[in-house]
């Protein structure tokens, strides 16, 4: 999926008014009404409604909604905030369709003391500022901001007596994309943002997780060829974009058919991370592979990998060598091989012989930290794999996420290699300026030896020939969905490692094309 600007969705709004053609105040209609369904569903009518309302389209969102809640009995109260701003537009129209209903209390705010008594069951919706917000909120909209976060979720209540608050398309005070210069006490506490047709960049921060909430995205028919045309450099996976890249085997394909992978991984007390990565590559359907370990590591791999090969260091403890890679399609190094003087001076040895991408992890990366001028070194198209602290060592302190993926890409142009940022939407940036978003993944995934996993199945699947940023892309959304199917059935406080190794073959089996 395509992801856009705030900018860009704008752009696109008008184009399906143009040449779907459809009249402004019908698109408000159509997109107000999957946020109605959406509610109706989950809401009963003794529930009261209350509508937060800006000057805005937000605002006339919220209108629209609330006309239609009351058309389905339930009981709702509008209170527009008073900006010192008369509706246009179709908000205005929106206002007048609602008061002719007659069934829907409105007010009209001008200061904080005048906002409504709540109780418990009631469900506040924010139609304040959508995401044509250009500043940060300040004077009375920051402070009605506030007092509806305070009446949502007082510190004096607790969790269960908080009230529901949900954000129509984005939470008021948020940007769509860099929030900066943003006040964090200024901006609406969501408990759910119901988006139209795209998620907004800025919900895939970590920082914003407070404000967004769920989010769910719900589709108002944007028109399909201004979709196309757009150009952008930000993409959300999903299942449809893996399906292309996992393609069908041949039926006369055979181990040689499928790349032979080199995995050099594992030192003293670091087995365990050779295990995982060498059993994750193989069940990505790698070919042929052959795991580097030092001496204390043969049995080890021999008896827990018996699909392997060893090829095994003259160091009894480190890796300190390797062998003639005119074989292999592709490498993978750093799971658990420390940073001894002898392993750095191997790595780099590695790094100049290499003439086919890598994947590269973990201790290998933060080597590469310690000496930035072997960046250099890299071979193109090669896969780094860091975790946050790992990608901090790499490019400095970052002041939030948008910044962070600035430098991602940044890092990636210069050195002409794809990051692969782990994290909740593990973020993938490519040479071309491109960044995907993953879409699959769960927190129990934050475990010991998760990463040792997705080393080993972007490595299976570049060693069997499939482009880099295509390997990347796969691997990530399948490490991902490995893990939330693993999570069904073990829950995510109890997934380890192992587990998703064990589901990856049900992760192939759902990306199949017929598959639901």
């Amino acid at each position: 999926m395509k992801l856009f600007t705030t900018k860009q969705t704008a752009a696109l709004d008008k184009y399906t008014i143009e040449n779907e053609p459809i009249s402004d105040i019908d698109l408000m209609e159509r997109a107000s009404l999957q946020i109605t369904n959406w509610l109706v569903h989950r809401f009963s009518t003794d529930q009261k409604m209350i509508f937060f309302v800006g000057p805005g389209n937000n605002g006339g969102d919220a209108l629209t909604i609330a006309r239609q809640m009351a058309d389905l009995d339930f009981i709702c109260e509008v209170y527009l905030i008073d900006f010192g701003k008369e509706l246009k537009g179709s908000p205005a129209i929106n206002r007048h369709r609602l008061e002719l209903q007659q069934k829907v209390k409105i007010s009209t705010i001008k200061t904080c003391d005048e906002l409504p008594e709540l109780i418990e069951s009631d469900v506040i919706l924010d139609g304040l500022f959508g995401s044509g917000l250009t500043r940060p909120l300040e004077g009375l909209a920051a402070e009605i901001v506030q007092k509806i976060n305070e009446l949502s979720h007082h510190p004096n209540y607790s969790r269960e007596m908080t009230r529901t608050v949900i954000a129509i398309d984005i939470p008021s005070g948020l940007m769509g994309e860099d929030n900066s210069e943003n006040i964090a006490e200024n901006i609406i506490q969501a408990d759910f943002t119901l988006t139209f047709q795209f998620p907004k960049i800025s919900f895939l921060f970590t920082e914003n997780d407070k404000y967004v909430g769920e989010w769910d995205v719900l589709p108002i028919r944007l028109h399909s060829v201004g979709i196309a045309q757009t150009q952008t450099n930000f993409f959300y996976i999903e299942k449809e974009d893996i399906q292309q890249i996992i393609q069908k085997r041949s039926r006369f394909g055979h181990k040689g058919t499928y790349g032979h992978a080199l995995l050099i991984a594992g030192s003293f007390g670091k087995m365990g991370a050779a295990v995982l990565a060498s059993k994750a590559c193989l069940r990505s359907g790698v070919g042929l592979l052959t795991t580097q370990i030092p001496q204390l590591g043969f049995p080890i791999i021999q008896t827990a990998v018996p699909e392997a090969m060893a090829s095994v260091d003259q160091h009894d403890y480190s890796f300190t060598e390797f062998p003639d890679l005119s074989t292999f399609s592709a490498l993978g190094v750093g799971p658990g091989i420390g940073q001894k003087s002898n392993t750095k001076k191997a790595f780099c040895e590695l790094l100049e012989k290499s003439q086919v991408p890598m994947v590269i992890d973990a201790d290998a990366l933060n080597i590469l930290s310690e000496n930035k001028s072997w960046l250099e070194k890299i071979p193109e198209n090669s896969i780094l794999t860091p975790h946050p602290g790992e990608f901090k060592r790499l490019v400095g302190d970052s002041a939030n996420s948008y910044e962070n993926i600035q430098k991602q890409l940044e890092f990636s142009n210069k050195h002409k290699v794809i990051v692969v940022l782990k994290g909740a939407f593990t973020s993938i940036s490519t040479p071309d300026g491109k960044l995907y978003f993953n879409s699959t993944g769960n927190p129990g995934m934050a475990t010991a030896g998760s990463g040792d996993v997705l080393t080993g199945i972007i490595l299976g699947l570049l060693a069997q020939g499939i482009q880099p940023k295509k390997a990347a892309v796969a691997g990530v959304y399948i490490h991902g969905l490995a893990g939330d199917l693993a999570a069904k059935e073990k829950s995510q406080y109890s997934l380890i490692a192992s587990d998703v190794v064990k589901f990856l073959g049900k992760a192939f089996l759902s990306i199949e094309p017929n598959s639901k």
